[in-house]
């Protein structure tokens, strides 16, 4: 046989391969996924279906492993059985009359219970933030819970990490949670590492790609809270990362951007919540469990009448938990809805959600902001816009050098919802978050005061401007978009 026929023969056989890896594809890829997922992946692979394949095997499934979904479900378990009781709001509540409903949703999907008695202070300035997370620590008598997608010891957080160390030196347990391939991606990840060492904390990496220590999931599957509880008493959640606004990054620095955030200090029942969180990813980390303390909650003699229901969503659920508490709200609103996300990548149910509040007459805003740090991220976004702008969605653009990266969402004048989570698909199906869900016209004020500030800040988008920008960007935005489906 000469080389031609070994030419011959071997085009032939990757023909058939490539048949029938497309054939399997069609049957394998549909089930359990949206059409958009299922179909991007569908091309993919019968246009590179060796690629494709490839990268299928690699981040096709978009669920955590079978034993970090079992410890998920133990713990959930745990939470109803010491939260026996407190399922639903009270007759006399003074929120909207569908609140009750969105509870039991979240009640039914993430296990939290509704908790009243709580206080809640928002703070805006970064610098502030860290202070007063640093305070808290200071003040801590038994342990510290700290778990961010980023952390990094810096200039900005040396006074933080100063603040756990005194802490560890004074007998409190120390336990911090970081992600991975977040915290490995940014600058001085191995100098962190070694602080964390000095200091003597507990620590661990979250969903940890490291397959020769037999660590190993879907490498883009994230844990993307960012949460810290200390004693019990106290917790504060949001959209901050513990590193400093620049990220560190020198293109940051060359471009001037710096993060702009919102983080909420909690005291009341709720913190027992929050940590509850914590106490599920530590234990999904370190096989310790810590279940003494999530305590039975009784919100009865509180001072207070603020109601708060923590909301985590991630792979390692049944549903898209965040997604279905998104649209809920958002069906649910009667006059006005304020959005405010980094990265605004809708699936389709959360588009037709948006866009029919607007048709049905709903003042719908969307703060976004005015330039991207993730281009492909920033291009997908743009892709939507069209739409939104069509159906009367009010698109605020917050000016560069910032970047908005608060992660907030207002009803009418009476819940309100911040936390970790953007409104993308990624946030929904890949990203592990925790998102609190408050209803109350006061705390509610003070997120319209918020809004106000962002909107003296930004310019509104026009339809004629946006369809205005230059057809190179308008072919990426929509090639951007495709990308966007691939779960």
């Amino acid at each position: 046989m000469d080389l031609s026929d070994l030419l011959l023969h071997g085009t032939v056989a990757l023909d058939v391969v490539g048949l029938l890896v497309r054939l399997a594809a069609v049957v394998v890829i549909p089930p359990g996924r949206r059409p958009t997922s299922a179909m991007a992946w569908l091309l993919a692979i019968f246009f590179v279906p060796y690629v494709g394949i490839v990268a299928f095997l690699l981040i096709g499934n978009p669920k955590l492993p079978k034993h970090r979904r079992r410890k998920q479900r133990e713990v959930n378990r745990m939470i109803l059985e010491r939260t026996a009781g407190m399922d639903a709001v009270p007759d006399e509540d003074p929120g909207p009359p569908w609140l009750a409903s969105v509870v039991r949703l979240n009640r039914n999907l993430g296990a939290m219970p509704v908790v009243t008695g709580n206080a809640a202070e928002l703070i805006e300035d970064y610098d502030a933030s860290l202070a007063a997370m640093t305070a808290a620590v200071e003040g801590a008598r038994e342990y510290v819970h700290c778990e961010f997608y980023i952390v990094a010891s810096d200039a900005t957080t040396a006074p933080f990490f100063a603040a756990l160390e005194a802490a560890r030196a004074r007998g409190v347990t120390v336990r911090v949670l970081f992600d991975h391939i977040g915290s490995l991606r940014s600058p001085g990840y191995r100098r962190t590492l070694r602080h964390l060492r000095r200091i003597g904390v507990a620590w661990r990496p979250m969903l940890p790609v490291q397959p020769l220590r037999g660590r190993y999931q879907r490498p883009d599957l994230r844990n993307h809270r960012k949460l810290l509880v200390v004693d019990g008493d106290v917790a504060f959640l949001g959209s901050q990362n513990l590193i400093d606004r620049s990220y560190n990054k020198r293109a940051n620095r060359r471009r001037g951007l710096r993060w702009q955030e919102l983080m909420v200090r909690l005291e009341g029942p709720i913190v027992g919540g929050v940590n509850a969180v914590f106490i599920t990813d530590w234990y999904s980390e370190t096989d310790e469990a810590l279940d003494g303390e999530i305590a039975a909650v009784d919100p009865s003699h509180a001072p207070t009448t603020l109601e708060c229901q923590i909301v985590p969503s991630g792979p390692g659920f049944d549903e898209e938990n965040n997604l279905k508490l998104f649209n809920t709200l958002i069906y649910s609103a009667q006059r006005r809805i304020s959005i405010t996300s980094p990265y605004f990548v809708p699936d389709e149910s959360l588009i037709a959600a948006v866009t029919t509040a607007a048709e049905r007459g709903i003042d719908v805003e969307l703060f976004v902001s005015e330039i991207g740090d993730q281009p492909v991220v920033f291009h997908a976004q743009r892709s939507y816009y069209d739409a939104l702008l069509r159906a009367g969605v009010k698109i605020r653009l917050y000016p560069a050098p910032y970047i908005l990266h608060a992660k907030h969402l207002t009803i009418d004048d009476d819940v309100a919802v911040i936390g970790s989570s953007n409104m993308d698909m990624r946030s929904f199906g890949l990203n592990m978050e925790a998102s609190l869900l408050v209803s109350g016209r006061e705390f509610v004020a003070r997120m319209r005061q918020v809004e106000d500030r962002y909107r003296a800040l930004s310019r509104e988008l026009t339809l004629e401007e946006h369809r205005a920008r230059a057809w190179p960007g308008k072919v990426v935005d929509n090639l951007a978009r495709l990308t966007s489906a691939l779960q």
